[in-house]
């Protein structure tokens, strides 16, 4: 189970905000995306038209307002403009520059934000704006002299006031363009760490992780201590792929400042990412001995027991949380998880049963299900599908998904394509939809379809190793386009090569080629990873064809204990081993 995610630039930041800048600021956070107007209280524009000693201008704010409620922006936009000009009140100005922003009117925007800053210069919020609009409109030299009256007013509040107009202008196709205001403001700023560190933010937003890496740089020189840069500069190396780099960064940083688990909570992720679960295990152990309430850390420390396949040491864990209510769910969930694991299903639906809130709920009910099916409890796994739907639309997809995964394990193979192909005329691009509709065609030998849809799938992205294994396992009951196959196979292998029924498809493919010590290699690799009951066919049958008849019959008996239904197993009976008997 992979804990690690990377998230995008910007989205990291803001989740880290816990996270040490150079300067603490107390300013509160102000709203640089314009809002729709809303209708004022009385008292609030009476108060507005008081200011103003003059019946025309009363009116005007009145018929602004009755204009804004009605969506007639332009309308309210003039009117609050005129009543911004008339009278020295720079709430005027304000509205009028916000409604001109939602509107994106550029020029009305500035005329607005300039009779705002003319009124009350020291006006952070009008600033931003006016930084904003200059921005939008790609005017360099009025974004660069705002930006600089920003970061001398308030040096320490500058990083949330970039990183907010940052997160607008991404969506504005504008972080190229930011960048290089913010490369003149700091040649004006050249010790301010912050622009350095906002320019590194945009760099990779343009995925430019090379300039990202000498921006961080540049301002861990002028602060080395600031920790948030300190594990930007890891997360760089990560996104490059340098995961051996990240490392070095982050046991560096933890060893000069081993108060700060910041570090070592990444470090750990980045370990979980390289596959280094014990190690990754020992810091989270280390962690949690010098914080025993940090409950997070204990959890990801559990799950990685699971990876480790020591579900024992996650088992206590999850237990001991079971006693404090905010954790009561997860706990629950991932010890139905591990019941699961040992086979136990009554014990394991009890625990998904009693996860009852949070996000874990739909996947508990998922996993209950998936539980009744595989011991044929279909009727019981059917009514609480049906509930599901009731109780979770936005996850409509999925239960569809699960209800043609049911009517499949049951051999309705018509019934699960005819509720695909239903649900593929409003989503014609879903790509599970597609997949799952295409493992049914194959049952139904509606070998078209099969290919149509993952070739479908393929068209939108040709680096899904799940469609080309798919595809070049499926056209292996053609000797004919054996060279088609092993092109998808080679490919599925390239982006995938650890995974077992890749490497069973593979496998297999030698097999038909002939090639019977190349094919053992790979299903004998595929079998250690993953004793499924198809790949243990394949192995079999390589073994007996190989004249190692007393393994291959080792491996079919442990098979078919496990699944004495299973089709693959007993067409190896029926071809191989009737005979033998």
């Amino acid at each position: 189970m992979l804990i690690f995610r990377l998230f995008p630039v910007i989205i990291f930041v803001f989740l880290n905000g816990c996270v040490s800048s150079p300067e603490k600021s107390d300013a509160q956070e102000e709203v640089l995306e314009p809002v729709k107007i809303v209708e004022p209280k009385k008292e609030t524009l009476q108060s507005e038209a008081k200011t103003a000693m003059d019946p025309d201008v009363m009116y005007m704010l009145m018929a602004a307002e009755l204009a804004g409620q009605r969506g007639q922006y332009a309308v309210a936009l003039e009117g609050y403009m005129e009543a911004a000009k008339r009278v020295d009140d720079p709430r005027f100005a304000e509205r009028a520059a916000k409604i001109a922003m939602y509107m994106r009117d550029s020029n009305k925007t500035e005329e607005a934000v300039s009779l705002w800053l003319k009124q009350d210069p020291k006006n952070s919020t009008a600033r931003k704006v006016a930084a904003l609009s200059a921005l939008r409109a790609g005017n360099k030299q009025a974004s660069v002299d705002h930006l600089n009256i920003l970061l001398k007013a308030d040096p320490a509040g500058f990083e949330k006031t970039a990183l907010e107009l940052a997160s607008v202008l991404q969506r504005d196709d504008k972080s190229g363009f930011f960048y290089e205001v913010l490369e003149a403001v700091g040649e004006k700023n050249p010790n301010q760490a912050v622009v350095y560190f906002v320019q590194s933010l945009l760099a990779m937003e343009i995925k430019n992780s090379a300039l990202a890496e000498k921006k961080v740089q540049q301002a861990l020189n002028i602060q080395p201590d600031w920790d948030k840069a300190l594990i930007f500069q890891a997360q760089i190396a990560v996104f490059s792929g340098d995961l051996n780099k990240a490392k070095t960064l982050l046991r560096n940083a933890s060893l000069k400042y081993p108060e700060n688990d910041k570090f070592k909570k990444l470090l750990a992720q980045i370990l979980i990412k390289a596959a280094e679960y014990e190690s990754a295990a020992d810091v989270y152990q280390s962690i949690v001995l010098a914080n025993p309430k940090d409950i997070e850390s204990r959890i990801a420390l559990a799950l990685v027991y699971l990876q480790l396949n020591n579900d024992e040491k996650a088992e206590d864990i999850f237990k001991q949380l079971l006693d404090q209510p905010e954790w009561q769910n997860q706990a629950n969930f991932y010890l139905g998880k591990i019941e699961e694991k040992r086979e136990h299903t009554e014990k394991a639906l009890a625990f998904f049963d009693k996860v009852t809130d949070g996000q874990l709920v739909f996947e508990s009910r998922l996993s209950a299900i998936s539980l009744l099916v595989k011991d044929g409890e279909f009727d019981e796994a059917d009514a609480r599908l049906g509930l599901l739907s009731a109780q979770f639309p936005k996850q409509k997809l999925r239960i569809i998904l699960m209800q043609a995964g049911l009517y499949g394990q049951q051999g309705q193979y018509e019934k699960a394509f005819k509720l695909l192909t239903d649900t593929l005329m409003a989503n014609p691009n879903e790509r599970d939809l597609l997949y799952t509709r295409a493992l049914m065609a194959e049952r139904l030998n509606k070998g078209d379809v099969l290919e149509a849809d993952l070739k479908k799938i393929l068209a939108r992205n040709p680096d899904d190793a799940e469609a080309l294994n798919a595809l070049g396992y499926s056209l292996l009951g053609n000797a004919s386009r054996y060279v088609e196959a092993e092109k998808y196979l080679q490919q599925a292998l390239k982006l995938q090569p650890n995974e077992a029924v890749i490497m069973d498809s593979f496998g297999w493919l030698q097999f038909k080629l002939g090639k019977r010590e190349q094919a053992l290699d790979y299903l004998e690799r595929a079998y250690a990873k993953q004793q499924e009951s198809e790949i243990a066919a394949h192995l079999a049958e390589v073994l007996w064809t190989l004249g190692r008849k007393d393994e291959a019959k080792r491996i079919f008996n442990k098979a078919i204990k496990k699944a004495p239904d299973d089709e693959y197993l007993l067409d190896f009976q029926k071809r191989l081993l009737s005979g033998e008997e």
